[in-house]
Order: structure tokens, then sequence, then C-alpha cells
């Protein structure tokens, strides 16, 4: 790629298929030269050397400002937002740092509300890519809501309170419960989330439900067709189905209507069951989280639980599960959960991992 048109000089261009860029999550790879970013948490990581370091990028925007998150050296994430859409972008993720190898983590905040394709990194003239870091051998994936994607997670000043009025700016994927979780325990993670996700098509505040969503790579109808994922890429040794918070949107019928409720019920089994069919090993916990939502749901999820007769099928309940704030859940609120997943995951032993 030619520099110059980014008004860019003395620096050198990195391709996205360099053996020594290490992407984690469940990323579109169709185009080895620009692969699509889709789920939150999904990130780039490098190790470097050299004292700036830069990414290429083209932003597909749908809703709500959109910002990258970024970790240099370990230290505390930043963000940065992206300032255009539909072309390529040069945005420096960090400069003056002193001259020396360096480990810088990118990865996307926020969830389906915009794509990026990957078209490559800006180093140093003189930088090098070093051997990436190692991926970790546990692997989890979690199938979830605004919850698990990190949405309003920075509003630290909302602990236990309804959102604040904003646009995607205090969205971070980074401080959901389902990434602390993997941190916790040591774990990639991929984080099929979506904001306002319900199980079923017409219901919750996204047009397509996670019945449809989960095995799609793509699956945003407003920034293109719908494309399948292939399941072989990535085998979770544990799978969290963090659904039914949305559902009740635009009718709460699951203790008043006992035929939806029984559809919905048939449609959860099918979700865990199809899952099943593609990890036959792996632990499945079933979950809502600490969000206000009406008990009936979680009800509806032990049933089927029990309906599916599968010893490695759990039902897990948070000690304030549904009851703990009437907003998106705040960083503090996150690990709060966290901690209490991670010690249930714990409790099933280290054959879970195997």
């Amino acid at each position: 790629m030619d520099l110059k048109a980014f008004g860019l000089d003395n620096k050198k261009f990195i391709a996205p298929n360099h053996e020594f860029i290490s992407f984690s999550g469940r990323i579109d790879f169709s185009e080895p030269l620009s692969p699509v970013l889709v789920f939150p948490g999904s990130s780039i990581s490098i190790n470097f050397t050299g004292t700036s370091a830069g990414i290429i990028i083209r932003n597909k925007h749908n809703w709500w400002r959109n910002f990258l998150g970024f970790i240099i050296d370990g230290k505390k994430d930043e963000k940065i937002e992206i300032q255009k859409n539909d072309e390529a972008i040069f945005i420096p993720i960090v400069q003056n740092l002193e001259n020396k190898s360096h480990s810088l983590t990118i990865f996307k905040r926020m969830d389906g509300c915009h794509y990026f394709d990957f078209l490559g990194l800006v180093l140093d003239e003189d930088g090098e890519l070093l051997p990436p870091p190692q991926k970790p051998q546990r692997r989890i994936e979690c199938y979830g809501d605004s919850v698990s994607a990190g949405e309003v997670s920075e509003a630290i000043d909302f602990v236990g309170k309804s959102d604040p009025e904003h646009t995607g700016e205090f969205s971070n994927s980074w401080y959901s419960y389902s990434m602390i979780t993997a941190r916790m325990l040591g774990a990639e993670i991929h984080n099929i989330a979506q904001g306002g996700i319900a199980l079923l098509d017409g219901t919750g505040y996204f047009p397509t439900g996670m019945l449809c969503a989960y095995d799609k790579i793509q699956y945003n109808p407003n920034l293109g067709e719908l494309k399948s994922w292939d399941f072989s890429l990535y085998t979770p040794h544990v799978v969290i189905i963090a659904i039914g918070q949305n559902d009740a949107h635009p009718e709460n019928y699951i203790n008043t209507d006992m035929e939806k409720r029984k559809t919905w019920k048939e449609s959860y089994k099918k979700l865990v069951r199809s899952l099943r069919g593609k990890y036959p090993k792996a632990a499945i916990i079933l979950q809502t989280t600490l969000l206000f939502h009406d008990k009936g749901w979680d009800d509806c999820i032990e049933e089927a639980k029990n309906e599916l007769c599968d010893p490695k099928v759990y039902h897990f309940l948070y000690k304030r599960n549904g009851s703990g704030t009437p907003g998106h859940l705040r960083i503090p609120e996150a690990e709060e959960m966290a901690k209490e997943l991670s010690a249930f995951i714990n409790s099933l032993g280290e054959d879970v991992w195997r």
C-alpha cells in the first residue's frame, strides 16, 4: 500500500496477512488483505520495535460514534474515535514511545453498530514486528446482548442507575463481564454479543435474533449481506448463552401467553442443541445477568435446561440475578459478575478445559 496517499513518509507498511500479527475473535478472513472485525472484543495484537504504531482501516458505520480501543505495554486501555467512514484512513495509535520493543493490542470496543476492514499496520521505517504473544490454551465463547458486549460499561458515575445520555463513548467490550471472566480464567474468548438482540427475529431491539445470528460472521442486515461462520475455525471449552433480557420487547408474554412461552422455550432449546452439535465436548452455561428483567425468563431457561437432559448444560444464576441495576452494567457490576461466573466455571474442575 502506498503510504504517501495518507501523507506518511519514513514509515513502514505491514500487510494484514503478516505471520507475526495475532488475531482473536470471530473475524471474517475471506479477504486475507482486508479482514473484517465485526464482534466486540475482536482484536489485533503485535509485538514490535520502534517509537510508534498505527493502523489503516475502512469503517462501516451503522449507528453511534465509533471508537477503537487499545492497550500498549499492558497498560490501561485507551480509545480513539474513528473520524471517517467508507474510505481507507490512517489512525495513529501510539506515538513518541521509547525506541525499544513494545506490545500492542487494538480491539473492537463496540458491537455491530459498526464493522471495520483491517487494511494494515504502520510502523517506523526501521521498526520491526516480533513474534506475537502466545494465545491462551483455554477457549470460551459467549452469545449475548449489550451486557455481554460491555455497552455503556464506562459510565461509572451511574452504577446501579439508568443509563446517561450517550452516543457510544461509554461502551467498552474490554470491561464486559464476559471478557473480564476470560481474563480471570486465562482464556481466549469469542464474544458473539450484540446490543438489543433477543432470541427471535422481530423481538428485542435489534432486527435479527440470536437464533439467526449465532452462526454468522456478518449478521447486521444494515451493513450488508449475512455471511455464515465456519465453526471448525474455533472450538471453545466453555460456551456461555446469555439471552433472555431483550425478549420482553415489545411484549412481556413469558408469564401470560403459554403458547408464546412454549415457542420461545423450544427455540431456545434449538439454539442450545445446535451449539451442542457444533461443540460435543463443551460445557454450556445458560444465564441472564444483573440487569433488571422478569424472573419468568429465568424460570423458562431452567425448564429448557431440565428438558434438554444434557449433563454438561448448566443454568447459572448470579446472587443479584435480574435485580442488580435498571441500566447497563458498569465496570464494578461487570467485575462482580465475572468473579461469580469464574468461580462457577472453576468449580467444574480442570477437566472442563480438556
